[in-house]
């Protein structure tokens, strides 16, 4: 179940992109202003969904965010009803990495006039821009952020980012290009996606297990919260602080991400002593 009109409404698009690189880049980027990343409800227990119904439901009619599987299942449906070639690929995310990690990432292969591209509009890290899958390329973010793919010989394609911390969540930053995730090329089924959602949704070792995160793009940074430390940074404007309050939290959650939480849920998420 997807309706276009109620997409491009939610993600405030008043006219229906073409289906070209131009058009793939102003729906990721709307998209990514308009939606926000969040894993809350893994933390409450409520479970992630990801078939097209249930993720129009959450991140279109009831304006939640979500995190990538249920970003890029809608992502696609809308790729699809404009007309794009597209399908899925997993990836395998190296922020903070030590060991080799599982595939707990997935974005989308675009097609365009023969040419692939790769389209993210659920990477909650950072803002990656549309590319063109070809060795070697560069693209800019508008938050300044520089990215290049790679080949590898081991995994298939690396994407790196050399960018501004504060334009992150804190992760896998430093001098220079950073691995961000590398993937292949190889066919990914609805079957490899669930299995995937469902270890990242309640797998113990899985980092959305044991952190409480949101994140939306701003026109030229990210604004994000991970369990009580919030980071804001929009051009050279950069605020880290410590939440100490659930009202507080929950004024971020509304006013910045657009999540419109009672207090008794802020309370469930376990961030601040009951009183």
């Amino acid at each position: 179940m997807f309706y276009l009109d109620a997409y491009l409404a939610r993600i405030a698009l008043t006219e229906r992109p073409p289906a070209d690189a131009e058009g793939l880049a102003a729906l990721q980027r709307a998209h990514r202003l308009a939606i926000p990343f969040e894993n809350l409800d893994v933390i409450l227990g409520r479970g992630i969904r990801i078939d097209s119904a249930s993720v129009f439901a959450k991140l279109v009619t009831a304006r939640r965010g979500g995190y990538c599987f249920e970003h890029n299942r809608l992502f696609l449906d809308a790729l699809t009803a404009l007309g794009f070639e597209a399908r899925p690929l997993l990836a395998r995310v190296w922020l903070a990495a030590t060991d080799t990690p599982p595939l707990t990432h997935t974005f989308s292969l675009v097609t365009i006039d023969g040419e692939d591209w790769i389209a993210d509009p659920g990477f909650g890290g950072s803002y990656t821009p549309i590319m063109r899958l070809v060795e070697g390329a560069t693209a800019a973010a508008p938050d300044g952020a520089r990215f290049r793919l790679d080949r590898d010989t081991v995994y298939g394609w690396m994407l790196l980012r050399d960018g501004h911390p504060g334009s992150t969540d804190g992760r896998s930053t430093g001098p220079g290009f950073q691995p961000q995730y590398s993937f292949t090329l190889g066919q990914v089924w609805d079957a490899d996606l669930e299995l995937s959602n469902r270890w990242t949704s309640a797998a113990p070792e899985s980092r959305f297990m044991q952190a409480r995160l949101v994140s939306i793009v701003l026109p030229c940074g990210l604004a994000g919260m991970t369990e009580r430390v919030y980071r804001h940074r929009d051009g050279e404007h950069d605020i880290t602080a410590a939440i100490d309050e659930s009202d507080v939290y929950r004024e971020h959650l509304n006013q910045t991400f657009g999540i419109n939480f009672t207090a008794e849920d802020v309370a469930a998420l376990g961030l601040f002593p009951a009183t």
